[in-house]
C-alpha cells in the first residue's frame, strides 16, 4: 500500500521515517530542527520519536 502524499502528519506518530520527504517536514517543524539535524538523530538514536527528541535535545 503506498503512502498517501497529501497527508502531512506521519502514519505511525511513535516512529520517526526519515526516508519521506513529508515527515522529514513534519518531525523538523516538531521538534524545531533542521532536516539534517533530525535525519542524525534518527541515525544515531534510532527510529522511535521519544529516542529522537532526546538526542535532538542533548544538542
Amino acid at each position: 500500500m503506498a503512502d498517501d502524499k497529501t497527508k502531512t502528519a506521519p502514519q505511525d506518530a511513535q516512529r520517526v521515517n526519515a526516508n519521506e520527504d513529508y515527515e522529514v517536514e513534519y518531525w523538523s517543524k516538531k521538534f524545531g530542527c533542521t532536516p539534517e539535524q533530525l535525519k542524525a538523530a534518527v541515525r544515531k538514536a534510532g527510529v522511535m520519536a521519544k529516542d529522537v527528541e532526546a538526542e535532538l535535545k542533548r544538542r
